[in-house]
């Protein structure tokens, strides 16, 4: 099969290709259930529900035009081309070096189906590699996606705040100031819970190897549909199973200016005018760590608060992911082409 005789880089460029392509086509549904998950209600509005996937993309349709759903494309399609890459790689290559350690084990004999328990660790394994080696672009991305609309600066400044700050959105601008904020660490933020979250991934590619495994006839393709279905499948479990340090990670990876504003008294925000410079403020940052998300969400808003947006999570992450099953066999034949040509010019 075309499959086996792919390398792990031709696996892992495969599933880059893929999972950009994916991606890409419910990109607005990411920013979405990023600034819904981002969404911290204060004051008076604690309790309220946050806004839904439709409601949220007509305000920004209307606030921000078509590009207000693509703010930080670039940064979240080199981020998802080097996760998927890196992950695909280490997946393949540390699931092919256990399957050579088992025909070792067990020569000449029919090699015994890997287990689901294994298929776990592998996927872990992969996950928590592509996780250090990724992650800083991940985090600008965030942060991108979560950026005001430069309207809103000009529209203080009309209120005659002279004093509001022009932030710089690009790439470099963005990571110059978590750098600024947090120091070079800061472009790591959220690496714990996401090593944590390596288990999606492993539950996802494991459930689809057993459902596959299970409903597919033995030396038989599947149909992209069928490919389709059992990717929804996988990646709904998964995105259930592990929403809540999901929600965690974004909140730790976003702006917290709002939070080191408030480390001011009242008395000390009211003694200050708008043409007065303010002191310099030690950053803060709101949450200590994913369990301090977690345990602060819980008291403002319960349990409940834990699923803020999983409903856009899931819609995305289901599509997403399920385009990149069904399309991964078609990138692995494209791969697999370009292999072959790359070695026949080269001979």
């Amino acid at each position: 099969m075309a499959q086996e005789q792919l390398t792990p880089f031709g696996h892992a460029l495969a599933g880059a290709l893929g999972g950009v392509f994916s991606n890409a086509a419910v990109y607005p549904l990411d920013t979405v259930k990023t600034r819904i998950q981002a969404t911290e209600e204060k004051g008076k509005d604690r309790g309220a529900q946050a806004p839904s996937v439709f409601q949220l993309l007509r305000k920004i349709l209307h606030d921000e035009g078509l590009r207000g759903y693509y703010k930080g494309f670039g940064a979240s399609m080199l981020n998802t081309f080097s996760m998927q890459y890196a992950y695909f790689f280490f997946y393949s290559f540390v699931r092919g070096s256990y399957l050579k350690r088992l025909s070792k084990k067990h020569p000449n004999q029919k090699l015994p189906s890997i287990s689901a328990a294994m298929e776990l660790v592998i996927g872990a394994i992969a996950g928590a590699l592509a996780q250090v080696f990724t992650i800083p672009v991940a985090v600008i991305a965030t942060r991108q996606q979560l950026a005001e609309d430069p309207a809103s600066n000009d529209a203080e400044k009309a209120l005659g705040k002279t004093n509001v700050p022009k932030r710089d959105n690009s790439f470099f601008g963005v990571a110059r100031e978590i750098i600024d904020e947090d120091g070079v660490t800061g472009l790591w933020t959220g690496l714990r819970p996401g090593l944590v979250l390596t288990v999606n991934p492993a539950i996802t590619y494991g459930v689809f190897e057993r459902l596959k495994t299970s409903l597919v006839p033995q030396g038989k393709g599947m149909s992209p549909w069928m490919a389709f279905t059992i990717g929804a499948l996988s990646k709904t479990l998964a995105t259930v199973a592990t929403y809540p340090y999901i929600m965690a990670k974004v909140r730790l990876q976003a702006r917290s200016n709002k939070d080191t504003e408030t480390q001011l008294s009242d008395s000390e925000k009211a003694s200050l005018t708008d043409t007065e410079a303010k002191p310099a403020v030690p950053h803060k940052p709101r949450y200590n760590g994913a369990i301090d998300v977690l345990r602060k969400v819980r008291q403002e808003k319960g349990i409940v608060g834990w699923y803020q947006g999983m409903s856009a999570q899931i819609t995305k992450a289901v599509l997403s992911q399920a385009l990149l099953f069904m399309l991964k066999d078609q990138f692995e034949r494209y791969a697999l082409f370009i292999m072959i040509l790359w070695r026949r010019l080269s001979s």
